[in-house]
């Protein structure tokens, strides 16, 4: 019986710390997807064309979406471009519209 129960603990641990590998995983990802927005605000706020402009930025999983509003389709594209420099972005969504 003894053998049992420890085995039966023993599977209780593991899926526990299969739990907590799941979720250290998971903040990893909002982690590097935090890092992610902060870059590609950064690198907008460098340019001074941009920098002025209302573009949000939201990161999930490594794909950038980009929305908000700019002066022009040239600043548009030229925020889809910064993005995509960006380290960790697999792909970038784009929702600016020109005023």
């Amino acid at each position: 019986m003894a053998a049992v129960v420890a085995g039966k603990t023993e599977r209780a641990t593991d899926r526990a710390a299969d739990t907590g590998t799941a979720a250290t995983r998971k903040s990893g990802v909002v982690m590097a997807d935090s890092v992610i927005t902060t870059k590609v605000k950064a690198d907008f706020f460098k340019e001074p064309e941009l920098k002025s402009m209302a573009i949000h930025v939201e990161t999930e999983k490594g794909v950038v979406m980009l929305s908000g509003f700019v002066d022009s389709k040239a600043n548009a594209d030229k925020a889809v471009r910064l993005a995509k420099g960006v380290d960790g972005v697999s792909d970038v969504k784009s929702a600016i519209k020109v005023k």
